[in-house]
């Protein structure tokens, strides 16, 4: 499941991720919100909270991920990744070197601090 954080600038989309991940989630929860930020200032800034193991995001979650992705690849200004999984945390950071923009993995006591660097206010 897919839940908005509140609370977070304007100018970011926060999602927690929970449980299993699905399509609907993505249709409903995550694509609608990523879509309103970049129409309304043209760059993304996006924070995720990992909740869950990746393994729990449906084939079809994983294919409207890498869809959005590559729909909005010029558009991705900071994607900050908060999870307890080592592998994913790194990917994060490695990703930076894929796309335009920065991503940077956080453990999950480094959440306040992966909010401040995802809205752009580094501690």
């Amino acid at each position: 499941m897919l839940q908005i954080i509140n609370n977070l600038p304007e100018h970011v989309v926060g999602i927690y991720a929970s449980g299993e991940v699905t399509r609907n989630d993505m249709e409903t929860v995550l694509i609608p919100k990523i879509q309103e930020l970049k129409n309304r200032q043209g760059e993304i800034n996006y924070l995720l909270v990992l909740g869950t193991g990746v393994q729990n995001f449906t084939l079809a979650a994983w294919w409207d991920d890498l869809k959005l992705g590559l729909t909005n690849f010029t558009n991705w200004h900071r994607i900050a990744v908060v999870t307890d999984q080592k592998g994913v945390e790194w990917f994060t950071d490695i990703f930076q070197f894929m796309i335009p923009g920065k991503s940077r993995g956080f453990s999950p006591d480094q959440l306040e601090e992966a909010k401040a660097w995802v809205s752009g206010e580094e501690i």
